[in-house]
């Protein structure tokens, strides 16, 4: 490729409407005869509804209707993308619930002609309640003799082994419950090794601890914290020709089609996503969100366009977060810091519903940052009364890394190991192994990784090795501190489809079924079909976000797996037209098809040339292939709907991603911080900030930025102050608005900020691009967590975020004096 359009800024195509107020999101449709739904949230942590009376309600004037989950389509099967069926969980999220299992879970809509109406209305409903037992603390859960979050137990079981024919059985609720030793060991502030559902190992642990130079066994806990989404998760719809139009907030518009049908038990053909703009989701909206169907049932009960706009207040419970961990972590080192072997134990804490993948995530992630020569992890993720886990940006990664890396870093020290240097020993290279042994003891391996070209290239950016010396030199009541923190998570999936037409006007017309949820995805990556065929930016139309629109089969916006996912799918949907063009050129010209170049808008060889909207005419006269009329037997059939629709209108680029890719793709940060605390007071700041990607090619400079910069943002508001907060008598939350959880604000942004990337391409990816929007998290958070414990020592904190009472206690005490395990302080 020339490289014209990838690795170039440019003014992405929904711009001018995000700075204008012209973007849409969902809450900005309106309808004739819309309706207004409001819900009516559970006041307990655990409760079960005897009877519900809405006569007093119904009653009133502008009522119109209500919903509650006795209406609700039951549970359904899933479907995987790979044909695998998994039968249903009963024991799952639901839109409506008759038990509700937090505090603020829906259990009845109400829709007037106007909000203030269904508010009224819902004042007037009469619930008989029966109050369950409740838990929000998931290790005071494990211990003897506590209650569970669910009636059925307080963990989810392993799943049954599937059975030939049979759809794959989702894992029962269990209990577990630890002994009375271990009682006594948390009575004393350390995590107790208690059992645990999963476990997986490699090498030998005890000999790796026998052989070290030092070793740590440090508890650690992280945060709670909710996605606070500015676009909370609001949807419309209405139904039309049988078909179901619905308007809501999510990081994937086509993914979002198999969900809403799951829910519904609706033919994916009879229903439309639109969501050309979505106001954030950082994992929690990763293929819309359940209670979106409220709107639409409700919609075809009334036979009204229905509206359910989400406050904040809502949005906190029904928002979701991600889960708190509690780690304890044992470490062997040796004299140069590498590690020697790693006992992983942690404790995460579900919500209530299904089991997330954080607990497991954790240490797979762990192994691959920081290669210890043995490892064992061991792990549970527990049942609260809380509410739901969602995937957060660098799901359970970031949480692994944020318990060992301050064992890093004291460990640096306690050796005399720069803390470049022992995070550089331990730092993945290449093809790196990481993660769980399968059956015949193989372990998975990194497609690449140059995290010490990373460690190095901000280092001297950094200027580490003339400020690391300051740190932990007071100044009056001032003291500095640096640290440095790596991070790293998936980037990346194949097999989506790329789709576009180049038609007679001599302009391009894409298809993209990405999400657009702030990261430009669902345009940069097309950016690669454009380069291709040699067509200016200037000359490209993009459709998106309406899947009525016919759109391609595309990836899940999340995980960071967009980029990589996409640039394959436009590459090959590229060399689809590409070799196209050529076979028309020298049908037209005489000749060989490969004798031909596609670049700057024609098709040239050795017979002569044609522009690209002759080829596209051509095309169109040639039919078969080159128009669409015949597509590849091995896209998606949800690409082949959307192809059959534009058959006949020019040049038809339609492929599936089918290239080679040896390995699993991740992408690496390496994070630089510099604190100032005065010990005086306890309060600190962060006077500088670095971060360094290994993403591979860089396909957009300023929106690969912002994702690092705000990403690491995300971060460090784990690191300064972004938690919740329970009352643990009543099971109740006490931190439910932005001025409560505290996310940080431009108040709390580094003094300075910058970033850079390697921009080595990763060998298996014909772009060589990889996904960003995780690794930054963990590195944020870290890098200033160990800068804090580089100013004020290594026992000032044992758990995040850090605040300044936190600070002030410890600089008193001498050590840190948290509660150490309790959850939600």
């Amino acid at each position: 490729m020339a490289n014209k359009l990838i690795g170039q800024n440019y003014v992405t195509p929904d711009l001018v409407a995000k700075v204008t107020g012209q973007a849409k999101y969902a809450e900005d449709f309106r309808a004739d005869g819309m309706l207004f739904c409001k819900l009516l949230l559970s006041p307990y942590p655990h409760a079960r509804v005897r009877s519900i009376d809405t006569s007093k309600a119904l009653a009133m004037p502008g009522i119109k209707g209500i919903l509650t989950a006795d209406e609700l389509p039951a549970p359904a099967d899933v479907v995987t993308d790979l044909g695998q069926r998994i039968a249903a969980n009963t024991k799952g999220e639901k839109a409506l619930t008759n038990e509700p299992v937090y505090q603020g879970e829906p259990v009845v809509a109400v829709a007037a002609v106007d909000e203030l109406t269904a508010v009224e209305a819902i004042e007037k409903i009469e619930i008989d309640w029966e109050q369950l037992p409740f838990a929000v603390d998931p290790v005071k859960s494990l211990l003897p003799g506590s209650p569970n979050a669910r009636l059925e137990g307080n963990i989810w079981g392993k799943p049954k082994p599937p059975v030939q024919g049979q759809p794959v059985t989702p894992p029962a609720i269990e209990e577990l419950k630890w002994t009375e030793a271990e009682r006594a060991e948390y009575d004393q502030g350390r995590l107790p090794l208690g059992k645990t559902p999963d476990e997986w190992s490699y090498g030998d642990v005890e000999a790796g601890f026998k052989n070290a130079a030092l070793v740590l066994d440090e508890t650690f806990v992280t945060p709670n914290t909710s996605h606070q989404t500015l676009e909370p998760r609001t949807a419309m719809a209405y139904w039309q020709n049988g078909k179901l139009y619905i308007h809501c907030s999510t990081q994937s518009v086509v993914q979002t089609v198999g969900s809403v049908s799951r829910w519904l038990h609706l033919d994916p053909k009879d229903i439309v996503v639109i969501s050309q703009y979505t106001g954030g989701g950082f994992g929690s909206k990763a293929t819309g969100t359940i209670t979106a169907i409220i709107p639409a049932l409700l919609s075809k009960k009334l036979n009204a366009p229905v509206m359910m706009r989400i406050d904040r207040e809502t949005e906190h419970y029904i928002g979701g977060a991600r889960p708190a961990m509690h780690g304890r972590l044992k470490v062997g080192f040796a004299k140069d810091g590498r590690v020697t072997a790693l006992d992983m134990f942690v404790v995460n804490e579900n919500g209530p519903y299904e089991p997330v993948g954080d607990t497991g995530q954790a240490g797979t992630q762990v192994s691959l940052l920081y290669q210890p020569l043995a490892m064992r992890w061991r792990g549970v993720s527990v049942l609260t009364n809380t509410p739901p886990r969602r995937a957060q940006s660098q799901p359970g990664g970031m949480q692994g890394i944020v318990l060992m890396e301050p064992i890093l870093a004291k460990a640096s020290r306690k050796l005399g190991v720069d803390q470049v240097a022992i995070h550089r020993v331990n730092a993945p290279e290449g093809k790196a192994v990481f993660g769980r042994p399968n059956p015949r003891g193989e372990r998975p391996h990194a497609t690449s990784a140059f995290v010490k070209e990373a460690l190095d290239k901000g280092a001297e950016l950094f200027r580490w090795n003339e400020r690391k010396a300051q740190g932990g030199k007071r100044q009056g009541s001032k003291v500095r501190g640096y640290g440095v923190a790596t991070s790293s998570f998936v980037a990346g999936s194949t097999g989506y489809d790329g789709l576009f037409v180049i038609k007679p006007d001599g302009r391009m017309y894409i298809q993209s079924g990405i999400g657009n949820l702030g990261t430009e995805s669902m345009s940069d990556c097309h950016r690669v079909s454009a380069e291709m065929v040699g067509i200016p930016w200037e000359k490209v139309d993009l459709t998106w976000g309406h899947t009525g629109k016919n759109l391609p089969w595309s990836c899940v916006s999340g995980g960071s797996q967009t980029t990589h996912a996409h640039t394959r799918a436009a590459h090959a949907a590229g060399a689809n037209a590409v070799k196209k063009l050529q076979e028309i050129a020298a049908k037209a010209h005489g000749g060989k098809p490969e004798q031909y170049t596609v670049a700057n808008e024609r098709v040239s060889g050795p017979g002569g040339s044609m522009t690209l909207a002759q080829a596209a005419q051509k095309a169109i006269e040639l039919g078969g292939t080159y128009d669409g009329h015949e597509v590849p037997e091995d896209v998606n059939n949800f690409t082949k709907t959307s192809a059959k629709a534009l058959v006949g209108q020019g040049l038809m680029g339609v492929a599936r991603d089918s290239y080679p890719h040896d390995g699993a793709t991740h992408s690496f940060v390496a994070g630089f911080a510099e604190v100032e605390v005065d010990v005086e007071t306890g309060k600190y700041h962060i006077v500088d900030y670095l971060a360094v990607a290994d993403v591979g090619t860089v396909i957009h400079p300023h929106a690969l930025g912002g994702q690092v910069l705000g990403r690491s943002m995300l971060g460090i508001g784990h690191a300064i102050g972004q938690h919740w907060v329970y009352d643990q008598h009543y099971g109740l939350p006490l931190a439910k608005r932005f001025h409560h959880n505290k996310p940080p604000t431009i108040m709390d942004a580094p003094q300075k900020m910058a970033w850079d990337a390697l921009n080595i391409p990763d060998p298996e990816t014909p772009v060589g691009a990889r996904g960003i929007g995780e690794p930054p998290v963990a590195a944020g958070c870290c890098a200033v967590l160990n800068a804090i414990a580089d100013a004020l020592g290594d026992e000032a904190f044992k758990r995040a975020p850090v605040m300044v009472g936190t600070l002030m206690a410890a600089i008193e005490a001498g050590h840190a004096v948290q509660e150490p395990l309790t959850a939600h302080i």
